[in-house]
């Protein structure tokens, strides 16, 4: 991955994965390409989730695998844990205070995930979302409150998230000269399609994206999942 020329750093579920033609005429078009794409695979999976979804859907091994939010980093092929990252994580980062404020909220359903690197929760109500984030700022605990899909609420170490876990890696393999697609299809991927870099925005993108800000950086796919990705890397790097 050190000075990629060629960059896509991608979502998985219903953004690289959820239609297999496209998936397949994606994976195609990379192939017959004369550079190489490095790929980053940035997901809301915990990493043995992820892993399995990589093999299920015979994904291509990425250089890099960020999971959990952007609360772990992965460095492929062996999947070596990024100790710099995790350090950087558990700084004042208080899950257990996080899910005892949690508890006084009947409508906040755990999310039973084998991690401790965030604490995720079901909810469908935005009022619940709201005060749950009044009592953490009430109680100074520094963390990063993402709400996605109208049901999923991940509250994270400050200093994580998908965007801050993707300019930690360009910056760490020194990709920013890459030619780079970042592509997304939820709420818990605005960060990172934010960052002025080419990004994508999927056709079968969750609301809050689809109404989310128009920017020029941003393209707005018109097919769902890969022909998405594939359909702005022709956009932005058609040479």
């Amino acid at each position: 991955m050190k000075n990629a020329t060629h960059l896509l750093a991608t979502d998985l579920d219903g953004t690289l994965v959820g239609d297999r033609p496209g998936l397949d005429e994606l994976l195609g078009f990379y192939k017959n390409q004369e550079y190489t794409v490095s790929l980053v695979y940035i997901t809301g999976r915990h990493f043995q989730s992820a892993l399995s979804l990589i093999k299920e859907e015979k994904l291509p091994v990425p250089e890099i695998l960020i999971t959990d939010v952007g609360t772990e980093i992965h460095a492929g092929p062996e999947f070596i844990k990024d100790g710099e990252w995790e350090e950087r994580m558990q700084q004042h980062w208080h899950p257990e205070e996080i899910d005892r404020i949690a508890a006084s909220f009947q409508a906040l359903q755990k999310q039973q995930l084998p991690v401790t690197n965030r604490c995720s929760y079901y909810v469908e109500d935005l009022k619940t979302v709201e005060a749950f984030e009044r009592q953490l700022l009430a109680a100074d605990i520094p963390h990063k409150l993402i709400y996605s899909g109208g049901r999923d609420l991940d509250i994270l170490p400050a200093k994580s998230g998908k965007g801050a876990a993707l300019e930690y890696i360009l910056d760490k393999f020194d990709a920013r000269e890459s030619k780079i697609l970042v592509a997304g299809d939820s709420g818990n991927d605005l960060e990172m399609l934010t960052l002025g870099l080419p990004s994508v925005i999927v056709g079968n993108a969750m609301p809050e994206l689809l109404e989310s800000e128009e920017h020029p950086m941003i393209f707005r796919a018109s097919k769902v999942c890969a022909g998405g990705i594939q359909e702005a890397w022709s956009h932005f790097h058609p040479n």
